[in-house]
């Protein structure tokens, strides 16, 4: 069996390398061979940050071509839009509905593309409201794990292990914020709002 490939796509400061490093490690809790790589843009200051995570029996390369990644997680609707090229025809595609404008919007050089919601709807993307599942389970910092929660609906991993490296991984005083919002964003998905 090949790998699978698990890309997640966002901006500086909304926690994709805690996203991937948490599913690392539930991939190599369950006894996969897992590779790691992310690529950093100008991260502190909202550039783009992807995060590849490929586990499987053995995988021999952390590196994704196009049209190959089998779930892609998009933590905003520009990155989302940015990295759909790596995406198999029929992989999984969950966005956050945020909207984080890139400097040249912000500046004024060049107006938000329109339509982008719904070009990704288009190619059968799951759409959520992280922020807000964050702020229902009471930590606005945790959509990252809302995210998760969703896209663990699609992978082959236990609750019990994902909740296990949640507890692990997340500072201590947060983590029953992280594992309620974890469970929304799974249970979104399970109530049908994200259709997989």
């Amino acid at each position: 069996m090949g790998a699978t490939t698990v890309v997640l796509a966002g901006v500086g400061g909304q926690g994709t390398i805690l996203a991937g490093d948490v599913l690392a490690k539930v991939a190599v809790a369950e006894g996969h061979d897992v590779k790691l790589s992310e690529v950093h843009g100008m991260a502190q200051r909202g550039g783009s940050v992807d995060t590849v995570v490929r586990f499987g029996e053995e995988v021999l390369s952390p590196v994704v071509d196009r049209g190959v990644a089998d779930h892609l997680i998009a933590f905003e609707l520009t990155e989302g839009a940015r990295a759909l090229p790596y995406l198999r025809p029929g992989g999984t595609l969950i966005v956050n509905r945020r909207v984080v404008a890139p400097l040249p919007v912000m500046i004024g050089d060049l107006p938000y593309p329109e339509g982008l919601e719904a070009a990704l709807i288009a190619e059968s993307a799951v759409m959520l409201d992280a922020e807000a599942l964050a702020c229902e389970a009471g930590s606005p910092r945790s959509a990252n794990v809302v995210l998760l929660g969703a896209a663990s609906y699609a992978l082959p991993f236990s609750a019990e292990t994902w909740a296990g490296v949640i507890e692990q991984r997340v500072p201590p005083k947060t983590v029953e914020a992280n594992l309620r919002a974890f469970a929304l964003g799974r249970d979104a998905c399970a109530e049908g709002v994200c259709a997989l």
